[in-house]
């Protein structure tokens, strides 16, 4: 058995497979909404409740992956990694409790997520364009069957965005929507760089993979806007509802509570993104960075010089870590 561990700026997953008659088959998967990436944007630091949220989920997961028999583990941090000044000192603390963890590029996370989305579609003549929206930035790979044929990792998340224009709680529908166009606004100027990269390698299916993508796609599918999809007309028709909805402080159909402040910057983010690209549609995907890494792990074991499960010290009743 084989796990994977993607330490988000939102949400920490833990992905455990094995490889069953040439197809890997999924054991356990676990996810924890950690914020690590709250005020790095900001602050450059990851908070001290950001940092021991990571550490008590690390542990969680340390433990679920003792009750089976891994014979590989890899657990790679993203964009606050990649970002906070204390990133040293949390590594050093993972490591301290068993977990090697490897920060990751903008652009091999993005050849990941590429590969694990890859993996839920069927190999034929379609060009993709794959999507993930994270909490610090978001991945656009353009690509045909196993090829890539741009990769760009843009520095706009639905954390990082909470963080500058959501910061402070409103009441007022008009001050929300307000922020919304403030955000809209921002991560335009993120993505309209890449937008002639985009168009020059072309593609047929845009496909998008990540928590705020599946947030979206649930509430389209409670206001009627069809199945498993994000279109760029309910984005824009639902403005005004989402913004009143957050104002009042209501229940809105297809939005889980826990994700309750993620919602107007993730509109910003996904609204952008497919207004810049070009994008009418957007399919949901639920494969992502953990199964590509999976997948990755599985097919160069051999090659890699990653961290064995056996290397995770034993943990009696008196230990904390």
């Amino acid at each position: 058995m084989y796990a994977c561990i993607d330490l988000g700026s939102n949400s920490f997953h833990l992905l455990i497979g094995e490889w069953d008659d040439g197809r890997i088959r999924i054991v356990e998967r676990c996810s924890e909404k950690v914020q690590l990436g709250e005020a790095v944007v900001t602050t450059g630091l990851i908070s001290d409740a950001a940092f021991q949220r990571g550490l008590a989920c690390l542990e969680n997961f340390r433990e679920l992956m003792r009750r089976h028999p891994i014979r590989q583990y890899w657990a790679l941090g993203t964009n606050a990694f990649r970002l906070a000044r204390n990133t040293p000192d949390f590594l050093t603390a993972a490591r301290d409790m068993g977990i090697r963890i490897s920060v990751i590029s903008g652009v091999q996370e993005a050849v990941l997520i590429y590969a694990g989305v890859i993996t839920s579609l069927p190999l034929n003549d379609e060009r993709r364009l794959i999507i993930d929206i994270g909490g610090g930035s978001t991945e656009v790979i353009a690509g045909h069957g196993h090829e890539r044929i741009m990769t760009e990792s843009l520095p706009a998340g639905t954390v990082g965005w909470r963080d500058r224009f959501f910061a402070e709680p409103s009441s007022d529908k008009r001050v929300l929507e307000a922020r919304m166009d403030a955000g809209l606004e921002a991560a335009l100027a993120i993505f309209e760089p890449a937008a002639a990269a985009v168009a020059r390698a072309g593609w047929d299916t845009a496909y998008a993979s990540s928590g705020t993508v599946k947030m979206l796609k649930y509430i389209c599918e409670n206001h009627g806007y069809g199945e498993n999809r994000i279109t760029s007309a309910a984005l824009e028709e639902l403005k005004r509802t989402l913004a009143a909805g957050i104002a009042k402080g209501g229940p809105l159909p297809g939005l889980k509570e826990e994700r309750r402040e993620l919602l107007l910057p993730g509109w910003c983010v996904a609204a952008a993104l497919m207004k810049v690209f070009d994008i009418e549609v957007l399919n949901f995907s639920a494969t992502a960075l953990r199964e590509g890494m999976l997948d990755f792990l599985v097919r160069n074991e051999k090659t890699m010089p990653i961290m064995r499960a056996s290397h995770l010290p034993k943990v009696n009743q008196a230990s904390s870590l």
